[in-house]
């Protein structure tokens, strides 16, 4: 069954090759969805016949938006951790434990119900793919059960055994990584597609290079692609680690040395920059224009979780970048759309081209611009049109 989407004012491809500019724009454009995924795109004028018709009313149609950076399967509640570094606490990560306590305490079913809750508030603000890491099990089978829920709602899943060290391992790092790179690993492998580490010379709680790296190979061993946090409280190894192992993605990059910016720009590793982390907890934002005039392949995401960023806003993310960290808004929007894909490796999202999924999202403005120029507005959401339902934001 195909389907003709037109009365659309402005259309966001992000393939120069249809449209002017970065994000190949269309003016009063139409796309044909065949079995889910996208088989034309172009001017009205000029579209061709389908099975059936949307009219989207004058508004902008952009990609669906790609979150290549979310913690969405936890339990409790971190609210008075924010309201303290409103008053000027530092964020160090040390608050990580008491959510890895209650969720290693909830139920599958609270985990469940929480997770859906989450994917469902981030499709409706525009989502249509999206990772999501442990992290805030850090037992063998904690860490295995988040992650086998995890897979319930997407197929981006990463795991983060080494997120922070855990109580029962206070001083006995070692053996802690021993774990994550053992039992946990092999427990873990067949519910991810990637690993991930949180690489942090300046805080206690993190893994410093010679343990990421550990982590990291060996995740890169059981088959999983590599992912990693890096530089979000201090510059060290996290991200010429990230660049030397191949991984898909640095994630944070906040303070970055003249050295990480080059391996970045001569590597194949995104830069994901995740703005809300910044706002949440008060700390410096990361300098994407230095970024990107080096030419590295930037990437924004959400960072939704309960602790340094609870927002599931992919809009919010990109007013954030336009006004905090001097992104012009087709920079922004590219970057949480074709640049998350990047950031996970995926060429059939993040863009709205024949072959590409039929992940439309529809603003109720008539240009790309209102995600920065109305803030806080609830503009976007996901166009049901080719999508499957199964509960997943993207298959």
């Amino acid at each position: 069954m195909s389907t003709l989407v037109t009365g659309i004012a402005e259309l966001v491809t992000n393939d120069p090759s249809l449209g002017d500019g970065q994000l190949g724009l269309v003016s009063e454009a139409a796309v044909v969805v065949d079995g889910g995924t996208v088989a034309w795109v172009g001017p009205a004028a000029r579209a061709p016949e389908a099975d059936e018709r949307v009219d989207v009313g004058g508004r902008a149609v952009i990609p669906g938006f790609v979150d290549s950076h979310a913690h969405l399967v936890f339990a409790g509640d971190r609210s008075a951790e924010f309201e303290a570094r409103m008053s000027g606490a530092r964020y160090d990560g040390g608050g990580i434990g008491s959510t890895v306590a209650a969720t290693r305490e909830a139920s599958d079913d609270a985990l469940r119900a929480r997770l859906r809750s989450l994917v469902a508030e981030m499709r409706g603000q525009g989502t249509t793919t999206v990772e999501v890491k442990s992290g805030y099990g850090l037992t063998v089978d904690d860490e295995a059960r988040c992650l086998r829920l995890a897979a319930e709602v997407t197929p981006e899943t990463t795991f983060l055994g080494a997120h922070v060290v855990p109580a029962e391992y206070a001083g006995r790092r070692d053996e802690y990584v021993d774990l994550v790179t053992g039992p946990m690993l092999a427990a873990c492998a067949p519910y991810a597609r990637w690993i991930d580490v949180f690489c942090e010379a300046a805080s206690a709680h993190a893994f410093d290079g010679a343990a990421a790296r550990a982590v990291l190979t060996a995740g890169r061993d059981a088959g999983l692609g590599l992912r990693v946090h890096a530089n979000q409280l201090s510059a060290g190894p996290g991200v010429r680690l990230a660049v030397e192992l191949g991984a898909a993605s640095a994630d944070h990059c906040t303070h970055l040395t003249d050295d990480d910016v080059d391996a970045l720009a001569g590597g194949t590793t995104v830069a994901t920059l995740l703005p809300g982390v910044e706002f949440s907890t008060r700390s410096p934002y990361p300098d994407a224009r230095r970024l990107l005039s080096a030419g590295v392949t930037v990437a924004l995401a959400t960072d939704c979780n309960p602790g340094s960023c609870f927002t599931s806003s992919m809009a919010f993310c990109v007013a954030l970048a336009v006004r905090e960290m001097h992104m012009t808004a087709a920079e922004a929007l590219w970057a949480a759309t074709a640049g998350g894909a990047a950031a996970l490796r995926r060429t059939d999202v993040g863009r709205l081209c024949p072959g590409a999924r039929a992940d439309l999202a529809v603003l109720e403005a008539p240009s790309f611009t209102h995600l920065a120029y109305r803030p806080g507005v609830p503009l976007v959401r996901a166009l049901n049109v080719g999508y499957s339902g199964s509960g997943h934001p993207s298959r």
